[in-house]
């Protein structure tokens, strides 16, 4: 029952300024969010690639009010795949974003977002590199699957993500598996109303083994999105059985959680790609990687209250 709790405290900007004073909040943010300037974070890529494993970087910061803002974000995407191109990484580290950082919330967003990604998409392909649409609300998924079917047009590389909690979702994964797209699954961390979502978790992992096999059995490549064991041993099992080579799918798990399994797969021979976010703007990110897991709420109250 904490993470509807935890979900709506991310949207509240009391707790925003709650949490940001906290003297202890900054050494725990360190453990998910490595650093806030690419300067800080492209040393943590190296030092990811150079222990066999691959990365996604996010580029915090989705909840913008002004157009400014959408070209900002834009323009910091840029910058990164320069720095990615500069030290040779672009084959090892692909870039995720979310619309609602590129403007499509605004007035004329659908638009705004698919002119400030299409240039992040294409300096991400000059360097041989790709880019995954982060899934967010709801509302906003007709959208982001537009702008993905466009972009895939002409970067039939470029990825977007699914989450099992949402009822659409099975179609959604019947369609993108189809015609051949690549695609993250993941559960699911926006608080979103029983019309539209399973809320109960043991429903949610039943989905999420369903939608699993169709991109499976699909003509795409998955992108396995869970620290959960056991669904990680399903996805295995599920590879096996649909005849799929290592490198015709992979696992990803967040920046700081599970590190060990990270190398364990990638010891195996598993694609294992690391998703590692920086910025300033790290709050609502900050504030979902809490509300997925109890045990990540329970590493921050205990240092909160051993830091006093």
């Amino acid at each position: 029952m904490l993470g509807p709790v935890i979900l709506a405290a991310s949207r509240s900007d009391k707790m925003r300024r709650i949490v940001s004073a906290a003297p202890v909040t900054k050494p725990v943010v360190n453990r998910f969010i490595p650093g806030e300037t690419v300067d800080q974070v492209i040393p943590i890529v190296e030092d990811l690639t150079r222990a066999g494993l691959e990365v996604t970087l996010d580029v915090v910061g989705e909840d913008i009010t002004e157009v400014e803002q959408s070209y900002a974000a834009r323009d910091a995407y840029l910058q990164l795949i320069e720095r990615l191109a500069e030290l040779g990484l672009g084959e090892k580290a692909e870039m995720s974003v979310k619309l609602s950082m590129f403007g499509q919330a605004l007035e004329g967003g659908h638009e705004l977002a698919l002119a400030n990604v299409r240039p992040v998409v294409e300096a991400a392909a000059a360097i041989g590199t790709t880019v995954t649409l982060d899934a967010e609300d709801h509302t906003t998924l007709d959208s982001m699957f537009a702008i993905h079917e466009e972009l895939r047009k002409d970067f039939p590389q470029t990825g977007c993500v699914i989450q099992a909690y949402l009822f659409r979702t099975e179609a959604d994964a019947r369609r993108l598996a189809a015609n051949g797209s690549r695609v993250r699954i993941v559960k699911g961390a926006y608080k979103e109303p029983a019309e539209v979502a399973h809320l109960d978790k043991a429903e949610i992992d039943k989905a999420y083994v369903r939608i699993l096999k169709i991109l499976m059995d699909g003509e795409g490549y998955p992108m396995i999105g869970s620290h959960d064991p056991r669904l990680i041993a399903i996805g295995q099992e599920l590879a096996r059985k649909a005849g799929r080579k290592l490198d015709e799918y992979e696992f990803q798990m967040l920046y700081g959680i599970r590190s060990e399994e990270h190398l364990r797969l990638a010891a195996e021979g598993h694609r294992m790609r690391v998703y590692t976010a920086y910025g300033t703007d790290w709050y609502g990110y900050f504030m979902r990687r809490l509300a997925e897991k109890p045990a990540n709420l329970l590493f921050f109250v205990r240092s909160m209250i051993t830091k006093n």
